[in-house]
C-alpha cells in the first residue's frame, strides 16, 4: 500500500469511529508503530486529526472566548472541588496572582476571610467579591473585555512587568498534551505570560472539560507550570498524558 493510500486510509478510520489506537491501525494495515506515528504526524499537520498518546482523535473548532453568563453555572461542582483542593496551594502570608475566570472565582471565595494573604488580580468580578473582605486587593487595571469582566491593555501589562509574587493561580480555556495552554485571543494570552512571569510558581487549575481543546494563542507549555489541580473525571490514559505536570485531581 503506498503511502497517501495508507493515510487516507487512517483518516477514514478516524472519521468512523471518532478515535483510533497506534495498536489498532498497525494491525489493520500491517505496517509499524513508526509508520504509523508518521503518518498520524502528517496527517495532524494537515490538521484532519489530532493526535494524542497512542493514538489519534478527530479535530474540534477552536475553543472560543464564553461570555461569563454563560460559563458561571457550567460546571460548578467541578470548579468548587478544585477550588478546595487549591487551598492548599496558598501559604501563610503569600502575595499571589489570581487570573481572570470562574474557577479563579470560586477559589476567591473561599479566601475571603484569609487576612494575611494579599491577592492581585485582573478580574473585575473577582475584585467586586473581594470589596468586603480581608485580604488585600490589587486590580491590575486595563480595558474591560465586554461581557467578560477580564482586563488587559497597557496599563495591566506595566504593573505585572513591576512585581513579583509567590504564586500564579493560571485559567485556561483550552488545555492539550501537545500544544499546551492556549487562549482566545493574543491579549488574553499576554497577560497570563506576563503573569507567569511575575510568579515564583504557577498552578493550573481548570475542570476536564478544558482538556484536549486548542484555542487560538499559545500562552505556555504544559512543563512551565508547576502543576494542574482539575476534577476526577480522567481516565487512567488521560491521567497518563499529563502526569509530568504532577497532575492533582481532587476525588
Amino acid at each position: 500500500m503506498d503511502p497517501k493510500t495508507r493515510r487516507n486510509q487512517i483518516q477514514q478510520i478516524v472519521e468512523e469511529n471518532g478515535k483510533v489506537e497506534i495498536d489498532q491501525l498497525t494491525e489493520a494495515l500491517q505496517v509499524s508503530h513508526m509508520t504509523v506515528r508518521r503518518d498520524l504526524a502528517l496527517l495532524e499537520e494537515e490538521q484532519k486529526l489530532i493526535r494524542t498518546h497512542g493514538g489519534a482523535v478527530l479535530p474540534k473548532a477552536l475553543v472560543k472566548e464564553t461570555p461569563y453568563v454563560n460559563k458561571e453555572t457550567k460546571e460548578l461542582h467541578a470548579k468548587r472541588s478544585i477550588a478546595k483542593e487549591s487551598l492548599s496551594l496558598i501559604g501563610h502570608g503569600a502575595t499571589i496572582l489570581v487570573d481572570s475566570g470562574t474557577t479563579t472565582f470560586e477559589l476567591v471565595r473561599l479566601l475571603k476571610d484569609r487576612d494575611d494573604l494579599t491577592i492581585i488580580t485582573n478580574d473585575i468580578k473577582i475584585a467586586a467579591e473581594l470589596v468586603d473582605a480581608k485580604p488585600r486587593c490589587i486590580v491590575t487595571g486595563g480595558e474591560v473585555q465586554s461581557k467578560v469582566g477580564a482586563l488587559y491593555g497597557a496599563h495591566a501589562y506595566d504593573l505585572l512587568r513591576s512585581i513579583h509574587v509567590d504564586l500564579f493561580i493560571l485559567g485556561a480555556h483550552a488545555v492539550h498534551q501537545n500544544v499546551g495552554v492556549t487562549a482566545p485571543t493574543l491579549e488574553k494570552a499576554k497577560m497570563k505570560q506576563l503573569m507567569i512571569e511575575a510568579a515564583e510558581q504557577t498552578w493550573l487549575v481548570c475542570d476536564t472539560s478544558k482538556f484536549n481543546e486548542k484555542s487560538f494563542a499559545h500562552v505556555c507549555e504544559l512543563h512551565e507550570v508547576e502543576g494542574i489541580v482539575t476534577d476526577d473525571r480522567l481516565n487512567d490514559e488521560e491521567l497518563d498524558l499529563f502526569h509530568q505536570t504532577r497532575l492533582k485531581a481532587p476525588l
